[in-house]
């Protein structure tokens, strides 16, 4: 068997198998006794087939995936051994001829690859990018020191209503004279949040209203007319609802107050955890603690996007074989009619995936399992961290962190994300970085 390669041009190459008879026939022989053991023919018994037969009715099929087995192995072999880095998968040329399963000539395979495009990309302390710190302020601080108790506070019952209060009580339909409809409806147990009334007549009928008062409401104008909300406030169908359009009298019976909690041990608990933090000031020193870290993977992200843009602008155009590239898209996605637009945000991506790929040569980097769930525990600590847990135990964060990695998506997406947050360790240590101090507002205007 012979192996050849032709570099056609810098991004375009061909491959060619030629195979002998003698290669293949061995195999041949082998699957064909192994179709014999088990072969059930009129008029012979199991094992008895004569091979003459067998190579007559199964012959050719068993020939042609003998063949390509074995053309599959030399084929990818070959193009591992000599260390040609190719993009996607080889395909047959235009330039191959017809193949003779059945004659003596060797068969000859011709393959047209298209190879990676040669650009350095490495970096070293001659490179600069910026690397931008965020100030962590008071009033950034004092911002999530009123999360934390908000997210911890408590419904309390008091006796006259303010703004953002919850209301409850029992609806009565009243007819044109302001009385109560004989037969209308009435709603026990209703509960509204007036605050969030469309009209701004019947939000003011509430204020300085107690319980026990008495209020004449339009339900239909304080909810714009709304089928669903007005349904669902009492409990009717959405066409009896558009009905709805004359007053109802509410009598309060319970006035609801969100109450933030107190500034305390309880809360320092609830928030690190029992014991850890033992005055405010040690809470909002922790709290400020948990936003730079917060930040700093904000910056290191920045800094990852600022590095793939100087290194794709230091790289220039990168030329790659379009013509080879078309037809790998169009093969693995043949009812799909790819754009060029399309096909471009592609190429920059695949631009992107080699530049990490000889970074990632450069600095002999390995990702390991570990590596994967330490990033997707981070992801989990963050996603935690969103609804005020800070203090998440560690096997609860593996038991999660497990899970994300069963669903083979998220584990793909996991992968890539640790190999970018290893690069961008590593290019911190290696690059010249002008580091800068911005606040948050302008620290987020650079993503507008």
């Amino acid at each position: 068997m012979n192996v050849k390669f032709e570099k056609v041009d810098a991004v375009n190459g061909l491959i060619t198998v030629e195979m002998e008879k003698a290669d293949y026939a061995a195999n041949v022989e082998k699957a064909l006794k192994e179709i014999r053991k088990k072969a059930q023919l009129p008029g012979f018994r199991p094992g008895q087939v004569p091979m003459s037969l067998l190579k007559k009715r199964f012959g050719g099929e068993v020939t042609a995936e003998q063949v390509n087995k074995l053309l599959g192995d030399k084929l990818y072999g070959y193009i591992r051994e000599e260390k040609l880095n190719i993009l996607g998968e080889a395909l047959p040329s235009e330039k191959q001829g017809n193949v003779d399963l059945e004659g003596d000539a060797p068969l000859v395979f011709v393959f047209d690859i298209a190879l990676a495009p040669e650009f350095d990309a490495k970096i070293s302390d001659k490179d600069t990018v910026d690397y931008y710190n965020i100030t962590v302020t008071d009033e950034m601080v004092d911002q999530q020191v009123k999360t934390y108790q908000g997210r911890a506070g408590r419904q309390e019952k008091v006796q006259e209503y303010q703004s953002r209060d919850m209301v409850k009580g029992i609806l009565g339909q009243l007819d044109e004279n302001g009385s109560i409809l004989e037969g209308g409806l009435q709603v026990e147990g209703a509960v509204m949040l007036p605050d969030y009334f469309k009209n701004e007549d019947e939000k003011k009928k509430f204020e300085s209203a107690k319980v026990n008062d008495v209020l004449t409401l339009n339900l239909h104008k304080a909810y714009d007319g709304s089928e669903v909300e007005l349904s669902s406030l009492l409990k009717i169908e959405k066409e009896q609802a558009k009905e709805m359009t004359g007053d109802f009298s509410f009598q309060i019976e319970e006035i609801s107050r969100y109450v933030p909690a107190e500034l305390g041990q309880e809360l320092y608990d609830m928030t690190f955890g029992e014991g850890k933090i033992k005055s405010e000031e040690e809470f909002r020193a922790a709290i400020k603690e948990g936003l730079e870290a917060e930040y700093k993977n904000d910056s290191d992200y920045k800094f990852g996007l600022d590095l793939r843009t100087y290194l794709e602008g230091r790289i220039g155009e990168v030329v790659y074989p379009d013509a080879m590239l078309h037809r790998v898209m169009k093969l693995n996605n043949p009812d799909k009619e790819i754009s060029e637009e399309e096909y471009k945000a592609s190429i920059k991506e695949l631009t992107w995936h080699l530049i990490k790929e000889q970074l990632s040569d450069q600095f002999g980097l390995k990702v390991e399992q570990a590596d994967v769930l330490e990033t997707a525990k981070m992801v989990a600590r963050m996603q935690f961290a969103q609804y005020g847990m800070q203090n998440v135990p560690e096997d609860a964060l593996e038991n999660y962190a497990q899970s994300m990695l069963k669903d083979k998506n998220q584990a793909e997406g996991l992968v890539a994300r640790t190999v970018e947050r290893k690069i961008v360790a590593k290019a911190k240590e290696t690059v010249k970085m002008t580091e800068k101090t911005v606040s948050m507002e302008e620290f987020n205007k650079m993503f507008q």
